[in-house]
């Protein structure tokens, strides 16, 4: 009797870790060898897309004239300021959103208006509230993340099995004592999931931040290509980004899995 092969694509099936690596490697380069060749043949104006050869040089340029080194490090700065700003004040009212209605209902209709405001229509506002520096570049980092990191979290802790709520209740803990002994630790793998995620909005929000007024940062070079068509340093700028928020993201992947692996055969 011959046994019948298991298809590779079944619901959440478990694949080979060098098949996952294996794929996950393949499709980029199988994008990059397309674009190379769309390039190369002459079926696309540089102006529109540059070689990846253009890419590369122009990465090289930035790297030797240390422009890519002074921007990176203002765009982080800004990104984890307001990133962290953001968390800070998220993660405790989220938690009492989740877990007491009235803070819930006084809360979530303001919170659920703002979030879907625009954030660029908000640039002037920020500027006249903390004028050109830093400071305004992160409170639009800021309000980018915030409100919808505060629903997601009210969200995580919802999702907490009410029994573990009510077993400390029978043994006598407070309110304070619920929430920083049963809600907070059994709601840390989904909040540290949906830090990772705001994380990733905040990156997409950098070009905006640095949109009036700066002097520097990744996002800023990104626009000063644009008014000359430099489309090479548009497309290396981007795909920059790209790759520092994938970095971080590998980062709170990693964090997660060493603190949160005993929840990993739950998610």
């Amino acid at each position: 009797m011959t046994s019948r092969r298991k298809p590779l694509l079944r619901l959440r099936a478990p694949i080979p870790r060098r098949l996952h690596v294996g794929a996950g490697i393949a499709f980029p380069l199988i994008l990059l060898v397309a674009w190379w060749w769309v390039t190369a043949s002459g079926m696309v104006r540089p102006l529109f897309l540059p070689s990846p050869q253009a890419i590369v040089m122009e990465a090289w340029r930035q790297i030797e004239t240390g422009i890519l080194w002074r921007d990176a490090t203002v765009s982080i700065y800004r990104i984890g300021a307001g990133w962290l700003a953001a968390t800070v004040l998220a993660v405790p009212i989220g938690i009492l959103m989740g877990n007491f209605r009235l803070v819930e209902g006084t809360l979530e209709p303001l919170i659920s208006t703002v979030r879907y405001m625009p954030v660029v229509a908000l640039i002037p506002l920020s500027i006249l509230w903390a004028g050109i520096g830093d400071t305004q570049k992160i409170l639009i980092l800021f309000i980018g993340t915030f409100f919808q990191q505060v629903l997601m979290i009210m969200n995580n802790t919802k999702s907490v099995d009410m029994t573990l709520i009510r077993a400390g209740q029978t043994l006598g803990f407070s309110n304070a004592e619920i929430l920083w002994r049963i809600v907070l630790p059994a709601s840390m793998p989904a909040i540290w999931d949906t830090l990772r995620i705001t994380m990733g909005w905040t990156w997409t929000y950098l070009v905006v931040a640095e949109l009036v007024a700066a002097q520097d940062g990744l996002g800023r070079r990104i626009m000063d290509a644009q008014r000359y068509l430099a489309t090479h340093t548009i497309i290396f700028g981007t795909i920059f980004i790209g790759l520092l928020g994938l970095v971080t993201d590998y980062l709170f992947k990693l964090g997660g899995r060493k603190m949160f692996g005993w929840s990993e055969g739950q998610r």
